[in-house]
């Protein structure tokens, strides 16, 4: 039996990389609001040095934000509108049609629910529809109490929310004079990657970023690329039924004045500066371990230990895959050779 193929095109996902002061401002909302991991962020230090400066209404709306996980909502609405401007955004997110507008914010779940979603977004005006939705969510980080402020909270009042903060917090943030340097390395960051070859994406993707790893998935056609400094040293993923949003941590090449020692080998040393990560790393040389077991060990409470884990995996001493935590070896063999690379080339310009 012979089988007759009739000849199709190749069908790719697009690939593109976007980037605008509205994506730094909503990224740095997202982190300065991301409680459990935000002492990871290389920006926290600037951030709580410069608190005292932040206006009493951008204090209670980062609070808002930081209970609700509305960030997420923000991060959602700038991908539908691609908005280059705070003035931008607000009347984009305002044309929005109510059912588009819902539809944008409520996070996808998979295929199987999906007319589920769709049919919430029309129901905006029922808080029980949200509730429902939320259900599909129990356990999660904070999706499900995020499905559940969109029910009670009105579109007025959300939209006010999230353009006010970004106003505020663009206010706040721009005072600091690396503002204008961050936009300039952004923007030459889109354009250095400007033309990317959607025939091979995982390898661009890697390439751009510097090493993230994507696996395809179902549904995905595009995929944003999108580089940022608030959010240094991780890589954020988010998806919605279509796209899939991979923020990329800027090098220290494209934001340090010569000389200046890179982030990553400061971050590294402030993280083997501390006795009990030097010991849970000691013993992870030795073989990967579990919170469980970690916890057991060293007997300290797994949020203690979590915290200082979290510390050695954003140097990139750790890594952790299905809850099992192991060295990342390759980073630490290669530590010293950073440190004497970074000493060497001061010693050879002296």
């Amino acid at each position: 039996m012979k089988n007759i193929h009739s000849p199709h095109s190749q069908e790719t996902v697009n690939l593109s990389i976007e980037s605008s002061p509205i994506w730094e401002l909503a990224l740095g909302i997202a982190g300065y609001t991301y409680a459990k991991l935000r002492h990871t962020f290389e920006q926290d230090e600037q951030w709580t040095n410069r608190k005292s400066l932040m206006t009493v209404s951008l204090e209670n709306n980062l609070d808002k934000i930081e209970q609700t996980n509305l960030w997420y909502g923000m991060i959602m609405l700038q991908n539908k509108v691609s908005a280059s401007s705070i003035g931008e955004f607000s009347v984009k997110v305002s044309e929005l049609p109510s059912t588009v507008f819902y539809e944008t914010l409520l996070p996808y779940k998979n295929r199987s629910y999906e007319s589920h979603r769709t049919e919430t977004a029309k129901c905006y005006e029922q808080p029980d529809a949200f509730y429902q939705y939320a259900s599909l969510f129990k356990g999660h980080d904070y999706l499900e109490g995020y499905v559940r402020t969109l029910g009670s909270i009105s579109r007025d009042e959300l939209h006010s929310l999230l353009t006010d903060t970004l106003s505020e917090w663009y206010n706040w943030l721009s005072q600091n004079t690396d503002w204008e340097k961050w936009m300039q390395a952004l923007s030459f960051e889109k354009k250095q990657h400007g033309l990317l070859d959607n025939q091979k994406p995982l390898e661009e993707i890697e390439r751009v970023t510097r090493g993230a790893k994507y696996v395809p998935e179902p549904s995905v056609w595009n995929i944003k690329l999108i580089p940022h400094v608030s959010y240094r040293p991780w890589i954020l993923e988010q998806k919605t039924t279509d796209t899939k949003l991979i923020f990329y941590p800027l090098t220290d090449e494209a934001l340090l004045e010569p000389g200046s020692p890179p982030n990553e080998l400061v971050r590294g040393h402030k993280a083997l500066g501390d006795e009990l990560r030097l010991k849970v790393l000691y013993q992870l040389m030795r073989g990967p371990l579990s919170l469980q077991e970690l916890t057991i060990q060293f007997n300290v409470s797994k949020t203690t230990l979590h915290h200082q884990l979290s510390l050695l995996k954003a140097a990139k001493f750790v890594k952790v895959d299905k809850g099992i935590y192991s060295a990342n070896t390759h980073h630490i063999h290669s530590f010293s050779n950073q440190l004497q690379h970074y000493l060497g080339e001061k010693t050879n310009e002296e």
